[in-house]
């Protein structure tokens, strides 16, 4: 993850997680505040994602879009990032823990390792 990436995520805007599984998309959306970046990782809190956690049984990876219009781009202000990844729910374990300290409304941490990451504008 890059310099530009990780300030996107010091600004506030709207992430969106996509899954799939048996030819079905299902979207869910947080905040980037809310996402953790450790490594090639990402945690995000999650208190429902009951569709992602259902498509993980069958199909582990999943696609992110994260922006702000805060952080200067490739052509101007705003820029934003397609993040490929598999995921995984943590419910229990240090990680959950630290998480919960922060958002005491998570069940669980939805950890994605990223596999890809382009920048898009």
């Amino acid at each position: 993850m890059n310099d530009t990436f990780l300030a996107v995520l010091e600004h506030e805007g709207v992430v969106t997680i996509i899954s799939s599984s048996a030819g079905a998309y299902h979207v869910v959306n947080t905040w980037n505040s809310y996402v953790k970046a450790d490594g090639d990782k990402l945690y995000i809190p999650a208190a429902g994602m009951h569709s992602i956690e259902q498509d993980l049984i069958e199909n582990n990876q999943v696609l992110l879009t994260i922006g702000s219009r805060e952080v200067e781009g490739l052509i101007g202000p705003g820029t934003g990032f397609h993040i490929s990844g598999t995921a995984s729910f943590i419910s229990s374990g240090e990680i959950l823990d630290q998480m919960k300290a922060e958002f005491p409304f998570l069940t669980r941490v939805l950890e994605i390792k990223v596999t890809g990451i382009e920048q898009k504008i």
